[in-house]
Parts: structure tokens; sequence; C-alpha cells
């Protein structure tokens, strides 16, 4: 990863706005050509499936829909019960771990629909994690925000790396500066 991330260009992001969710293609779109695209299943579900233990799928979906599992929060380190509904969904939610926002400003805005789309659902790029974690975390860059856990940083900071390398999107100098200094304690 810091081979990887010195190869990153280094500039300010791009404030001149315009960032829009639907820019990046409906969410949890199957239509994608990243790992798990047109399986079948969405996208969600399928970082579920991935990301969860003694998951539960309900059966008249293909297999695709998670009812129930338990998480071991990569964020938090705590254990998280997970049950599908209205009121208990929000337990757990899919972190883009580089932020679509962060990203539609540090270079996805000059890629093509297609590969926002696929940014927007590749899983190197998503994780399930504690909702309300994820809700502080918002669309802040590794200078602004890391994970609570400090035992999962290098591989927190490691993927938003790889994220940015495949998609050709850049870092900030303080962004370029924080992943290093977790890098050096890995």
């Amino acid at each position: 990863a810091v081979e990887l991330l010195k190869s990153l260009a280094v500039r300010e992001p791009d404030p001149s706005g315009g960032y829009d969710r639907a820019l990046f293609g409906p969410a949890w779109t199957d239509d994608v050509t990243v790992a798990g695209g047109r399986n079948g299943c969405d996208t969600r579900n399928d970082v579920l499936k991935r990301d969860l233990v003694n998951i539960k799928l309900a059966p008249v979906t293909k297999e695709c829909t998670v009812e129930a599992g338990t998480l071991y929060d990569p964020y938090t380190g705590r254990e998280i019960y997970f049950r599908r509904g209205v009121d208990t969904s929000s337990a757990v939610q899919i972190d883009h771990v580089v932020a679509l926002s962060d990203a539609w400003q540090k270079g996805a805005r000059l890629l093509d629909a297609q590969a926002r789309k696929n940014l927007a659902n590749d899983p190197r790029n998503l994780q399930a994690v504690d909702g309300p974690t994820n809700q502080g975390k918002g669309d802040k860059d590794a200078a602004q925000w890391l994970p609570p856990n400090s035992e999962y940083r290098c591989t927190y900071v490691s993927r938003q790396i790889e994220v940015k390398a495949e998609y050709g999107l850049w870092i900030t100098p303080d962004e370029r500066d924080a992943m290093a200094s977790v890098l050096a304690t890995c």
C-alpha cells in the first residue's frame, strides 16, 4: 500500500460542486462490471452476504436478500446483530470506504457514467459497518476520519488507496500525510 500511495496524484479537491448521488447510478444496482455485478442480487445484499456471518436468507429471493445475520464490525470492534426491517436495518449500513462525495471532488466527476456506477458498487469500496459510526464518518477522507477501532486502520487506509488508484482519484496533501502515518504503524 505504501508504494501505491506514492503513485497517487496529490492535489486539492475540486470544490466546484455538482455532486449528486444520482451521478453514480441507481443505489445498489447489479448492472455493473465489477465483482458481483450482474449476478442477479443487488450490491447491498452481496456485501451483507460477504461481511456477515450466520446469515439467514429470504428463500423467495433467489437467496439474495439477507434477512438476518451477525456483523463483527471492523470500525468499532463490536458484534452487531442485523435483522432486516424498517426499525432495525439501519444498525448495519454499507459504507463507501471512499465516500462518493469525496470521490467526486477528487476526480470521479471526470469518469464516465459506467465507471462511476462501478465505483459506487465495487466490493473493494464497500464495507458493512455499524450504522451510527458510518453516519459519523459521512463523506470525510482519511485526514478527517479514521475508524475508532485502531486495529482496522491499516486495512481501511489500504482499501482507500486501492480504490483511489483503481479509479484514478487523487488525494490531498493532508490525506497523503494521514495515510502515510497510518501505514507506518502497519
